[in-house]
């Protein structure tokens, strides 16, 4: 399935994949490299499978026979989605959104090619990182990276959390 390719591929291939369509030379006439929309771009490309991969399973799930019998109770479209299948959805969702969360905190090989790496332009958090070990601040990038870890460790038990209480309220 297309939406795999970001995990079969490496993450510097992306970076030169998305350069190559989005850079200097774009053949359809986008040049967003090395701005803030690089970075937004790169790391929706590299993480958006886990929310799809996490809210599909959960959609073919899902009873047509209970959205079909809201509609025929006079519920609108929107608020059938809103009252039975975003209800439904939200668990995968909020799963989806925390592990891409996860994984875009520590992107690196599709943001170093893309955002140019200025400093407090299109600098992210892993590539500061290199760049302290780079200038033998080792100290400062042991500080940041125990940063990173500590908000990727509260990000999980905090999803964990979530996904406990939501089986609760299930049950």
């Amino acid at each position: 399935m297309v939406i795999d390719i970001p995990f079969a591929m490496p993450t510097i291939v992306a970076g030169l994949v998305l350069l190559s369509l989005y850079g200097p030379r774009s053949p359809i006439g986008v040049n967003i490299a090395n701005t803030r929309m690089s970075v937004a771009l790169a790391i929706a490309f590299v993480t958006l499978p886990f929310v799809v991969r996490t809210v599909m399973p959960v959609l073919e799930e899902l009873e047509l026979d209970v959205e079909e019998a809201a509609s025929s109770l006079g519920a609108s479209s929107w608020v059938t989605f809103r009252r039975i299948v975003l209800p439904s959805l939200a668990p995968a969702i909020t799963s989806g959104v925390a592990l891409s969360f996860a994984r875009g905190i520590s992107e690196y090989g599709s943001l170093v090619l893309l955002t140019g790496n200025m400093p407090n332009r299109t600098e992210v958090v892993s590539v500061r990182v290199l760049s302290h070990i780079e200038n033998g601040e080792l100290g400062s990038a042991a500080a940041i990276a125990t940063g990173m870890l500590v908000i990727a460790l509260a990000v999980l038990a905090t999803l964990d959390l979530v996904q406990r209480k939501a089986a609760r309220h299930d049950s």
